[in-house]
């Protein structure tokens, strides 16, 4: 396997030096910095954007999920286009209020809609708190590339260590414009590799992608439909709605809107950009294939399905250009977490602190703030079990309480206060951390609830005491 690893330590390397290259051009001001002078056309809108939904969960979470759930994994196709849907309505008004007041980041868009300072600051700190786990997602994808195609001559750790400290080093040179164009190319090769592996694999050993489903349905009856205990109808119903609503509330493609020059951007998006998810797609199915041919994964291990694989099936050289696509469905969009990162820490935390910092002084603020959360994340991910599926749900669980605040200043007439918005973040986030910590639940409170009841994903939970608790607040402070 020495070529497949050295192939995809060419990307790597690829990578690296187009970030240097794109340092000759960059820019002093931080929303240059981060958002690439907000001149990006359709293109480079839709690259950008997709390349933050579509990342390493893409290549490796969606089949690995498919894998060990079966048909639950289909969740992912259906609140992807809900989502992308909404953006339809949802974007191009947040585009115009950012773009009126050169805002830079998305806590500067909930200070200025509600005259907030302090919520801008609450936003802060959920954003910073939810890209964690998007950030971990990423570096595990690497260390489980990295460590599967050099059968463990590199070990997970050294993967995940080597991963993050390119990754901070192409975000610190070269910024979003930089990011921008290796999404393209990140873009097209997932697409590529996802496609190919999701068309051949089934017909190669099964066939067919119908007679492939037969043959686990033969084995493993009922593996493709929805069980009747733990992720139920109604866990599927409900994350796929917790999920949609958060899709564009992760700060990173919240403030990728700020990135363009045209409202039409986002609509032309919204129509086009479901028939990308298709690329998932092809990913459950090598998750399913490999459930026949790879059989005995369990725990983490299921996210290592379709590199697996991939390894009895391809020659090396095959095998190194998937693992290229892997990396870059890590890096590109993990080096656009880091730069929303690194921007919130420096505009709303450190210019806060400091109003006298210039624009060369909060950049190089950013930069710094690029190495501090690349260290946490990567502590995070090193002390870690959950698959990554498990990593996703819990961000949206996070990120989606901003949700209800972000739509209701939206309204003509916005019924929540500053107060209540306040109130309503701090209530949803304290809820998903107990239940996160403690490992309390629904049943635990109501064990004679029922079924239907019992099994609402926790942020829905959440984000419905979220809204209570700010109507109520808001109520008492209007």
């Amino acid at each position: 396997m020495l070529i497949a690893i050295s192939l995809t330590a060419s990307v790597v390397i690829a990578v690296l030096i187009a970030g240097f290259l794109e340092k000759n051009r960059r820019a002093v001001a931080v929303d240059q910095w981060a958002l690439g002078g907000r001149r990006f056309g359709t293109v480079l809108v839709f690259v950008l954007m997709a390349g933050e939904i579509y990342t390493t969960f893409t290549f490796l979470g969606a089949s690995g999920f498919a894998y060990g759930r079966g048909g639950v994994v289909f969740y992912i196709l259906a609140y992807t286009c809900l989502g992308i849907m909404i953006s339809y309505w949802l974007l191009p008004p947040i585009w115009k209020f950012a773009s009126d007041r050169r805002l830079v980041t998305q806590p500067d868009f909930f200070e200025k809609k509600y005259e907030s300072p302090l919520l801008g600051f609450v936003v802060s700190i959920v954003g910073l708190i939810a890209l964690i786990p998007y950030l971990i997602l990423q570096l595990k994808g690497l260390g489980i590339i990295a460590e599967t195609l050099s059968e463990g001559r590199v070990s997970n750790h050294e993967a995940v260590g080597s991963g993050a400290i390119i990754m901070a080093l192409y975000v610190i040179v070269s910024g979003m414009k930089g990011s921008a164009w290796a999404a393209v190319v990140k873009d097209a090769t997932t697409w590529v590799v996802c496609a190919f592996l999701g068309l051949f694999l089934p017909y190669h050993y099964f066939g067919g992608i119908g007679d492939m489903f037969r043959e686990i349905e033969a084995l493993r009856p009922g593996f493709t439909a929805l069980p009747n205990t733990g992720q139920t109808i109604v866990w599927y119903c409900s994350t796929i709605f917790l999920s949609a609503l958060g899709l564009y509330m992760w700060p990173h493609t919240f403030s990728s809107a700020y990135t363009s020059k045209s409202a039409m951007a986002f609509r032309k998006n919204a129509i086009f950009m479901p028939i990308y998810s298709i690329v998932m797609l092809f990913a459950m199915l090598v998750g399913f294939a490999a459930v026949l041919r790879i059989p005995g994964l369990e725990g983490q291990e299921v996210d290592l399905s379709l590199l697996k694989l991939s390894i009895v099936t391809f020659d090396p050289w095959i095998v190194g250009v998937i693992g290229g696509a892997g990396v870059l469905a890590a890096m590109v969009p993990g080096a656009t977490i880091l730069i929303t990162g690194a921007t919130i820490v420096s505009n709303n935390i450190c210019w806060k602190l400091i109003p006298s910092l210039s624009p060369y002084q909060l950049t190089n603020c950013a930069r710094v703030s690029v190495l501090l959360i690349t260290g946490v994340a990567v502590f995070f991910t090193l002390i870690g079990d959950d698959s990554i599926v498990a990593i996703l749900i819990m961000g949206y669980s996070i990120v989606t309480q901003l949700f209800p605040s972000l739509f209701a200043s939206l309204l003509p007439s916005n019924p929540f206060t500053k107060e209540g918005a306040i109130a309503g973040i701090v209530v949803g986030l304290g809820t998903v951390g107990i239940v996160s910590s403690t490992g309390l639940n629904i049943a635990t409170f109501f064990p004679g609830a029922p079924i239907s009841i019992k099994e609402i994903n926790v942020g829905f939970i959440a984000m419905t005491l979220n809204v209570m608790v700010a109507l109520l607040v808001s109520i008492a402070t209007d």
